[in-house]
């Protein structure tokens, strides 16, 4: 089994390809990891031996199908964990992902299965991210940002692609969670922030900083 360096090494570049999708570099990677690229270097030589990764000098780092299943396998456990930690224990969105960091590493496949059922099987964890199924299926959802949206365009948002605690905490403050409705007001072309209405009450001014963090599942779509 990978260790628990290697299993953040491996999560790390899956999110990093979503980007990326034809290859991550390794200093892409060191500062996603905040080390070294020298320590980078090494780890993934590692990776490769244990055919887990391809790592070509000009074209950056990918995952091979064994690395892939291994990185969603993590990610699978990660979110689980985040979904249980929400609503069976009551912490707050903001609070469950450094938790979840840790709980992940947990190596049962019968704990893992059984976390699965005890929550009924959820889709998705409470920051809007899908969770993989056993098998390594992942949903691929048609969310936009909700900076893209323009003038009168409506929707509801689903996720986040910002977990810090700090923006989770802006949007709580704001009353912006998911599956409240979202109208855009107005786009303000100087800065691109928006003027949105929220659940066809309260209207904010949000920037174009948290406006591009925020997904939105559009009606009709």
């Amino acid at each position: 089994m990978p260790s628990l360096t290697a299993e953040n090494y491996l999560k790390t570049i899956y999110h990093l390809l979503e980007q990326e999708p034809d290859g991550v570099t390794t200093n892409t990677l060191a500062a996603s990891l905040s080390i070294k690229p020298a320590t980078v270097t090494d780890m993934l030589r590692k990776l490769s031996t244990d055919k887990l990764v391809k790592h070509e000098k000009y074209y950056g780092v990918t995952l091979t199908d064994k690395g892939r299943k291994t990185a969603l396998e993590i990610i699978r456990r990660h979110r689980l964990w985040e979904v249980f930690l929400a609503q069976k224990l009551q912490f707050a969105w903001d609070e469950v992902h450094d938790m979840a960091e840790q709980l992940e590493h947990v190596q049962s496949d019968e704990l893992i299965e059984r976390l699965d059922k005890f929550l009924g099987y959820p889709k998705t964890d409470p920051h809007g991210d899908p969770i993989p199924d056993k098998r390594g299926k992942i949903s691929i959802h048609d969310f936009k940002p909700l900076c893209v949206l323009t003038q009168k365009q409506t929707g509801v948002i689903s996720g986040v692609t910002e977990h810090s605690p700090s923006f989770l905490q802006y949007l709580e403050k704001n009353g912006l969670s998911l599956g409240n409705e979202i109208e855009v007001m107005e786009v303000h072309a100087f800065d691109m922030s928006a003027d949105v209405k929220l659940n066809q009450k309260k209207v904010i001014h949000l920037s174009y900083d948290v406006t591009k963090n925020i997904l939105i599942k559009q009606h009709g779509k």
